[in-house]
């Protein structure tokens, strides 16, 4: 395979080299998120979105776009202020149905691929959740939120002196981040619209939650996952089924501990490809592309051989709605699918056969994608640790690539970036641990500099060879970054990733500090006295772990944390799963889940730290932050508490535009005070 990889243009004005700035905050309203690209079926034209934040609103948009595949124009479709998802073709290539969230709730729109303007084809109470197209292009599947004993054409409730109620809990499971407390008696159901009648047709009931998966090229069968069990507490599942669309007779794809989704029917509809889990390593298995024989009923793994997760595993702070899918097929029946692999992100394609290999090379992060049907080109939304990321046109045949998009062309051309340095270093057990090194925007050889070191969350996530502000923010600031992907991080070895679960602080902690030591060892330039550390939610845990443990570090800022995992059990709205998944224990054993915890050891901390947290995260509840920061103050420690109002644990990255500014600024403004 040949690659033609260069993504970057030279920036010159009449043949000089511009002068550029520094990397500032208040660059994140620049940046362009370009995602979500969609091939027509007659692979001449295309669908992707542009996303923005806007700082007079305080809010983000997204845009509807057109690009010509045979003359490479791009027009935008859309322009009112809206943020629009999973945009889709018809399979006569005549209309294109996507999500809007106009109103408050996301609803139904169709648009003619002549242009126009956008028809609401639903009004749902609780909006729309998913949808599918039928190949007849006359109806779409769809999936919503149903209350109990109504109906989607039901008139809303009214709100006006509505008394509050009270919130009866009866199961484990009763709030969500991001959501709150959860509707009650409400249930994702499977309906059908059609287009010519606008009548809407119930296919499901009862009271599960369903998703609609994937609608067969015939227009006979769908691919459905529910769990019927009557406590999902701990049931920890999504069965598929393959059903019938007249009888709807079931057949049991998979039925397993897992999450299990993503299916796509073959264009003959001879198999079912989709990928998930079955919970061997509880949320650290490695994920796999299954194939369903619909003729024999046989299912088998077509990624076992690959020591690595299939999907994008990645963080970062820019993309906004990006979604790939899980598999693509092609009519001589390969199948696409994204790897995350050794900080990479990359596509890979296999055939039934079971050979696989790289579609895309190293060094760059394809966080969406789709392959037209003859297997000949794919369009990818491609970014690297420089790059914001813009839509691309691959041959797959030579691995040439074409660009198609340059909306972040501008902001590159002001701005001066760092390109990161990958190492590999020697962590716990003598084993390799991957990461980067950022120089200082502007280094100059002979002078000192501090260095931050980035912690990420998860732990099952990972560091990747994509764009991060907030990384080349700091850089911006004067420090080198250090970031590295410690035990329990995605894109390596099932061993490697399980190998955090019942060790948290241990060698994890190990590979972070190893990481510390060797490039002090191996950069003359780093100032060992002026080290910072950062990091979110597992980040964050880790970094109050830091903090108690050594006092290498000048600074710290430590946020959506862990410090207790007595009351994380209790308060979080996975604490009661996720706590003895990774720390091995539960409230039968107060004194392991209090060893763990950084609390803890909150008289040994003499670094300085600052505290941030969102008043709405239910995932790391801002509990965890209170009684950091109390006890931290009751013990005459250097500590500050900053609290950020509508936002949840996410904040970093879809919050409100204005907070995620304060974040940033409140961080490098935290380690420009101590380091």
């Amino acid at each position: 395979m040949i690659y033609n990889v260069e993504i970057r243009k030279t920036t010159r004005k009449r043949g000089k080299i511009m002068t550029k700035r520094r990397l500032e905050a208040k660059d994140l309203f620049k940046l362009q998120s370009i995602t979500n690209p969609v091939i027509s079926p007659s692979n001449k034209d295309a669908l992707f979105i542009r996303t923005e934040m806007n700082e007079k609103d305080n809010k983000y948009y997204s845009y509807l776009y057109h690009v010509d595949l045979e003359t490479d124009e791009v027009t935008q479709w859309t322009h009112l202020k809206e943020r629009i998802s999973s945009p889709c073709w018809s399979k006569d290539g005549k209309y294109i149905a996507f999500l809007s969230s106009r109103e408050e709730k996301s609803q139904l729109f169709l648009l003619s691929s002549k242009g126009g303007e956008a028809k609401k084809l639903t009004t749902f109470e609780k909006g729309i959740s998913s949808f599918h197209w039928s190949p007849c292009s006359k109806k779409i599947w769809f999936v919503a939120p149903l209350k109990e004993g109504k109906s989607w054409t039901d008139d809303p409730e009214k709100e006006e002196n509505k008394q509050p109620e009270a919130y009866v809990v009866d199961k484990m499971r009763y709030h969500s981040d991001g959501v709150g407390l959860l509707p009650q008696d409400i249930y994702r159901q499977i309906g059908i619209i059609s287009l010519d009648t606008e009548e809407i047709v119930q296919f499901t009931e009862g009271n599960h939650q369903h998703s609609l998966q994937a609608v067969s090229h015939d227009g006979k069968k769908i691919v459905m996952g529910v769990n019927r069990e009557e406590n999902q507490d701990f049931s920890f599942k999504q069965p598929l089924y393959l059903v019938d669309m007249e009888s709807k007779e079931e057949s049991i794809l998979v039925d397993e501990e897992g999450y299990f989704g993503g299916a796509a029917f073959s264009h003959e509809n001879d198999y079912v490809a989709f990928v998930g889990s079955n919970r061997t390593y509880e949320n650290a298995t490695h994920d796999e592309v299954y194939i369903y024989n619909v003729q024999t009923g046989v299912r088998e793994s077509l990624t076992e051989g690959i020591d690595a997760p299939v999907g994008d595993y990645s963080g970062g702070d820019l993309q906004q709605g990006a979604s790939a899918p899980s598999v693509a097929w092609t009519k001589d029946n390969y199948v696409y699918f994204q790897l995350s692999t050794m900080g990479d992100v990359r596509l890979y394609v296999a055939s039934l056969e079971g050979e696989i290999y790289p579609a895309t090379p190293e060094n760059e992060h394809v966080y969406g994608y789709d392959v037209a049907k003859d297997g000949t080109f794919a369009l990818a939304t491609i970014s690297n640790s420089v790059f914001p990321g813009e839509l691309f046109k691959l041959n797959l045949t030579t691995g040439e690539r074409k660009a198609l998009t340059s909306f972040n062309e501008q902001l590159l051309e002001e701005i001066e970036l760092v390109e990161p340095e990958a190492i590999v270093y020697k962590g716990a057990k003598d084993w390799d641990v991957h990461g980067w090194l950022m120089k200082p925007a502007g280094f100059e050889d002979g002078k000192k500099y501090p260095l931050i070191v980035e912690i990420h969350g998860g732990p099952h996530t990972m560091y990747a060879n994509t764009f991060f502000h907030e990384l080349q923010l700091l850089a911006a600031k004067g420090y080198g970054v250090l970031y590295v992907n410690p035990r329990g991080s995605h894109s390596y070895s099932q061993e490697f990733v399980d190998a955090v679960r019942g060790d948290y602080g241990g060698g994890d902690y190990e590979d972070i500090m190893a990481g510390v030591d060797y490039v002090l060892s191996e950069n003359d330039w780093i100032d060992n006295d002026r080290l910072g550390v950062t990091g979110g939610s597992y980040g964050g845990f880790m970094t109050n772990w830091t903090v108690g443990h050594t006092n290498r570090f000048k600074a710290a800022v430590t946020q959506r944390s862990i410090s207790n995992w007595v009351s994380f059990y209790g308060v979080s709205d996975i604490g009661y799963y996720f706590t003895p998944w990774q720390i091995g224990g539960d409230m039968t054993d107060i004194n392991k889940l209090w060893d763990a915890s950084p609390l803890k050891y909150a008289s040994q901390v003499e670094t300085p730290l600052l505290i941030l947290h969102s008043e709405n995260d239910y995932r790391c509840p801002i509990e965890q932050a209170q009684q950091l920061y109390i006890t931290l103050k009751g013990m005459g420690k250097e500590t500050s508490f900053v609290r950020f109002p509508q936002a949840d644990h996410n904040l970093s990255r879809v919050g409100l535009p204005n907070l995620r500014q304060t974040r940033l600024e409140q961080i490098t403004g935290w380690f420009e005070k101590y380091i």
